[in-house]
Order: structure tokens, then sequence, then C-alpha cells
């Protein structure tokens, strides 16, 4: 009866235009049968695989989707991103039949990193992968430490079967990893070419997880994650499963690589083949706002989901490597992106606003980034042309006419600043 009639609640909801349905039912269902998301998870035949983290969940879980499903098999997956309860009842909802059974053989949900605790006992999830952590939505969530101090005590409690897989290069999850008695499969990179100079201000974890002593690196990749060692206790990164050297990136930006590790090592422990995985990840697409692309009256223009200050500077990396010269950043701050926007002043934006070019700034907060340029060094002695434009929609035509044809328009946008820049470009609303 619970989904019967959430199934109809989706139907009517798409049926008139109000949305995507993604988390609406799973809410009315849970009320129904408070059970719902135990029950339908244990139909689930070869097994659930969760992922959590800061930054990755998306572009992860679809890589390893689509490896999956092109070995054949059948995959549930909550696509929207609603990676709350309400939103996994949902997923699950949508392979069922009206009479509550579920024919798939992996369930793959990106999973919010404050209600991972929450969620383990009921779906008992076969493989759990941890992408990074990194401090994300402060109004809501602790910082990092308390997360996985939580995550820790949930993921001890499940069985020895479990398959754990976190990053390597992050000192607490890594730390999380080595204290697990499930059997562990690390990920990581193995490039020291590819240190950055320094270390970024935007830093989380830089203090030994075991002892507190301040950590030794022998570089950073980006922000916090890269190769340490504990000069005081012996604590160090462990060994990565895969040897990152031997594995292709397709979509830009460094922190996808780790994505697509993340992926692969998943994909491994499920069985799946290197020769699939690697025809996978060449024919893979970037998720909606995750550097997709898009052609917009003759300019080029590439999304960069910009939604804390690691995932900032990564994305302020793609674009400073480049040789365009227009970007537009949005700011909002609506419940999704978080209601604090003071994590602005951890973003290196000294880099933008020293290449020079054009910055055009809009969102809710749009004089709060405006602000934040100003104190960026030297913005009055870089050839920089920066447009303040509250509204979005003027905001873009403003910024294309800017973009020159041969270059490309980067907008770097916050989460529900994602959807409508989307929404403006496509005519789209994505929810």
């Amino acid at each position: 009866m619970a989904i019967s009639i959430a199934k109809t609640v989706t139907l009517i909801v798409r049926s008139l235009g109000l949305g995507a349905a993604s988390v609406l039912p799973g809410s009315i269902a849970r009320r129904i049968e408070p059970r719902i998301l135990q029950r339908l998870s244990q139909q689930v035949k070869g097994g659930i695989i969760l992922i959590a983290g800061t930054n990755g969940k998306t572009t992860t879980s679809l890589l390893l989707r689509e490896i999956l499903e092109r070995k054949g098999y059948r995959v549930a997956h909550n696509s929207t991103g609603a990676n709350l309860e309400n939103g996994l009842v949902t997923a699950f909802m949508e392979s069922a039949d009206l009479g509550g059974k579920l024919d798939v053989d992996y369930a793959i949900l990106e999973v919010d990193e404050n209600i991972v605790p929450k969620v383990l006992n009921p779906l008992q999830p076969r493989i759990i992968l941890c992408l990074n952590l990194f401090r994300d939505q402060l109004d809501r969530y602790g910082e990092v430490d308390s997360i996985s101090q939580r995550w820790t005590k949930a993921i001890s409690t499940l069985a020895p079967d479990t398959v754990v897989i976190p990053n390597a290069d992050d000192p607490t999850l890594c730390y999380l990893g080595q204290q697990l008695h499930q059997k562990v499969s690390f990920f990581g990179l193995t490039e020291p070419e590819r240190y950055l100079e320094a270390i970024p201000h935007a830093v989380d974890s830089i203090y030994c997880p075991r002892c507190g002593h301040s950590l030794d690196y022998q570089g950073v990749y980006l922000s916090h994650l890269g190769d340490f060692s504990c000069p005081s206790c012996g604590f160090s990164k462990s060994q990565p499963t895969l040897d990152s050297k031997e594995w292709e990136q397709v979509l830009i930006g460094l922190y996808n690589k780790y994505n697509t590790l993340a992926a692969a090592t998943a994909a491994q422990e499920l069985g799946i083949d290197t020769e699939t995985i690697k025809a996978t990840i060449p024919t893979f697409q970037a998720a909606f706002g995750r550097a997709e692309e898009l052609e917009v009256n003759g300019k080029r223009v590439r999304i960069l989901l910009s939604k804390n200050p690691v995932g900032t500077n990564e994305t302020i990396r793609v674009v400073t490597e480049s040789d365009d010269t227009t970007t537009l950043l949005v700011l909002n701050d609506r419940i999704q992106d978080g209601e604090d926007v003071s994590w602005i002043w951890d973003v290196d934006t000294e880099k933008l606003v020293a290449r020079g070019g054009t910055l055009v700034v809009s969102g809710d907060r749009v004089y709060d980034m405006a602000l934040r340029l100003r104190y960026s060094e030297d913005i009055n002695q870089n050839n920089l042309n920066l447009i303040v434009e509250a509204n979005l929609r003027q905001a873009i035509t403003t910024a294309l006419k800017h973009t020159p044809d041969h270059q490309t328009l980067h907008i770097l946008p916050t989460y529900t600043a994602m959807l409508d820049v989307r929404e403006a470009l496509t005519g789209r609303k994505i929810r």
C-alpha cells in the first residue's frame, strides 16, 4: 500500500510538472511503513553500495553504475541526488513494482555524510565508499573529526565481510580504515609529480588523527589530501589498491581522478574485470553541473559545481589552468547550499583575480561574493573587469557577451544556483 500510494503521488507530481518527485513519495511511504527502507534493501540481490563523502558522490556513483550496467546488471540508484532517507526510499521505489517487489542486482546509494550512521543498520551495505571529508555547510554539520568518529562507531558494528573503501590520501579516512575489523581496500593517488606547490589555505585535517601531532607531508594533491606521515606516533598513509598512474582520467579536475579510482576500486571488489572498467571510463559523461559542458547561442559553457572551500578551489584551478578569460560566480545561501556563506573567505579567489579577464558575480548573496573579490590582493592592479549583476539571467547574458567565440565560459555556482543556471540555459528545471 505504501508503494502504491507513493507511486501515485510520483505520477501526479510529474504529470503536473511540479518537480522530479525525488523526495515526497519516499516521505509518504515511510509514514505508512516506517520499515520500508529496510524491507526494500533486503531484496537487492547483489548488495548495496553506499557512497559517502563531502565531494564527488554523484560522479562516482554514476561512473560505477555505468560500469555495472555495461556488464548487464540491473541497478537501483538515487540519480537525482536526493541523498537523505526519503530520497533513498524513493530511489528504491522507482525500481519496485506496485506490489513492492524489487528486481535489481545492485543498489548504488549516494548518502549525505551526516546520515550515514542512521542508515547503515537498515541498509546493511555490501560496500561502503568513503570519498573524502571536508568542511561543508557548517550551520548543519560539525567539523570533520566528529563526523569521522560517528562513521567509525557505526561501521564497526557491521558484518566482518563488509568491504570499506576509504580515501588513503585523506588522513581522517585513512585512520578510519586502519581501525576497522572489516575488509578495507584503499584508493588514492600515487603521482608525486602532481603535488601542489604549497598546502592551500582551505585545509581541514593536517594533524594526526591518532595523536594530534602535526603531520609531515611529502606533498599534497588538493586541500589536505596527499602523502603524509606522523613524526610522533608513526601513523602514515596506507597503500592504495590501484596504481593511479595506470588509470585514465577523462573528466577535467584532479578531483575526478579520485572519483575514477574510487569507482574502479569498488567495481573490482564486485568482481568486475579490469577490461570492462577501463572500457567504460573513456565514454563516461559528466553529471549535470559537474564539469558539464553545454553550447548556448554558439558559445561553449562549462558548469563547475562549487559548494565549499575545497571544491571551489579545485574549480578555480581548472579555470586558471585554461586559456579562457570569462568566469561567472553564482553564490546562493538556500537550505541545500547551507545558509552560512562565511566559507567563501577560505577560497583562494586571489588566483582568479590575479589572472585578470572578466569576472561576473550573481546569486542571492551576490554582494558577499563581490566583497570577497574586492578583498582579494591587488584587485585594482590587474587587468580585471568585475561585473556585479544581481539578476541571474542578465548575469548569464552579460557573461556570454564577454566570452570570445573561441573560448569557454566557466560558471561556478553553488548547488541551488547550479539548478537555476541550468534552467536558464536549457529551459528545463531539475529538482
